[in-house]
């Protein structure tokens, strides 16, 4: 089961087109769908959390809190739109496109993907891009 909260003004359109996206990405690699939340928030909102679970003071674009569990992905994934805006204006690409990034981002995060090294964060990229033309394949 996937759920949208939104704690900021943004409210994502077509949940159940994303939704369906989301679950082709977490089959894709071999798993299957646990409990899976999507926050979206404003920067304070996402600097408190980063603060208060990961002692950083800094801002993020994304925190994933992972309970997933074998094959069954499940977590808690919040994202400031406010970040995703303005990593959206750095790179020069839409609003859209990066906030799928971020979005798939975290699910890979909960499937054991990680980016701390240079090998690490190239493999994530890929899998990035490959599960963002899912998302336009399938629509």
């Amino acid at each position: 089961m996937i759920e949208f909260h939104f704690e900021s003004e943004f409210v994502l359109e077509d949940t159940s087109e994303h939704s369906h996206w989301i679950n082709r990405v977490i089959e894709s690699e071999g798993f299957h769908l646990g409990e899976l939340a999507y926050v979206f928030c404003n920067d304070a909102y996402l600097l408190k959390l980063n603060q208060d679970y990961l002692g950083h003071d800094t801002f993020t674009d994304i925190i994933t809190f992972d309970y997933t569990y074998g094959k069954t992905v499940s977590g808690d994934v919040f994202i400031s739109t406010e970040r995703v805006f303005e990593n959206a204006k750095m790179f020069g690409i839409e609003f859209r496109e990066e906030l799928l990034r971020v979005m798939c981002h975290g699910i890979l995060h909960l499937m054991g993907y990680k980016d701390k090294t240079e090998e690490e964060e190239f493999l994530m990229r890929n899998k990035e891009d490959e599960k963002i033309k899912m998302f336009h394949v399938e629509q």
